[in-house]
């Protein structure tokens, strides 16, 4: 019998499996270094994704105002260019801001060319509401990663992908109670290190999607968290250079 047949076969769905692993896993590093985790167990990184939305955006930008804290929004560029005075905002309040594509389309379809589009524009339009550097970290939407990812960033000169340790599924409208129990498991101080959490404050398919939850939850967990000696810190500072709260690789 001539098993080769079945042995390329069984190789090839390995390979496949592997591939779709390293291109979704949150955990992978297969296409490249990733960032999961600040480096001390009280550090959070608050990041959200799919904003700027006008209305849920300046509502979290008035609770973490009121709380002193610092977040990491991961901006869609054609909302970015809608919305150019909400980003000038989100500046302005000292949060850092970061690239999540222009239109969130999944780059694990896009040739290298539709990869430096989408990372350029949004780059562009973020850089046109703020007239400061350019985003120098990159989320990927839906936390798909492509093999031409990595050299894409480099070649836009941002620093890398972040990715998240805490997800909390509240991309739908929900219940707050729903959220706020998923956020219970956030900031453990028996960890090695810290959570970075990706929430959304945005609606990938259009402007003004209802995150009102993601608004309640958090004023139920800042104070709590605060008051537990946790610190809420950024992928970088907002002078652009490396923060005392440098994040870091599980692996690191």
């Amino acid at each position: 019998m001539n098993l080769l047949p079945a042995i390329v076969s069984s190789g090839a769905a390995a390979a496949a499996g592997i591939a779709a692993w390293g291109a979704v896993a949150p955990s992978s590093e297969l296409f490249g270094p990733t960032v999961r985790h600040t480096d001390s167990s009280r550090k959070i990184a608050l990041t959200f994704d799919d904003g700027p939305n006008p209305a849920v955006t300046p509502q979290l930008l008035e609770l973490f105002e009121r709380h002193s804290v610092r977040a990491t929004f991961f901006l869609i560029g054609k909302f970015a260019r809608a919305c150019p005075e909400l980003v000038r905002e989100i500046s302005a309040c000292g949060h850092l801001i970061g690239n999540h594509s222009d239109t969130h389309a999944n780059l694990i379809f896009q040739n290298r060319a539709g990869i430096r589009d989408e990372l350029a524009r949004c780059q562009d339009a973020i850089g046109a509401a703020t007239a400061a550097e350019p985003p120098r970290w990159m989320r990927p939407p839906y936390g798909y990663r492509s093999p031409l990812l990595g050299a894409e960033i480099r070649r836009a000169g941002m620093r890398g992908v972040v990715m998240w340790s805490k997800i909390c599924w509240d991309w739908k409208p929900q219940p707050p109670e729903r959220l706020i129990e998923r956020l219970s498991r956030v900031a453990r101080p028996d960890r090695a290190f810290g959570d970075i959490v990706v929430m959304h404050d945005g609606d990938h398919r259009s402007l003004g999607g209802d995150r009102q939850h993601v608004v309640r939850a958090l004023d139920h967990w800042l104070p709590r968290w605060r008051d537990a000696g946790m610190e809420f810190v950024t992928m970088e500072s907002s002078s652009g250079t490396e923060d005392s709260n440098t994040m870091r690789s599980p692996r690191a």
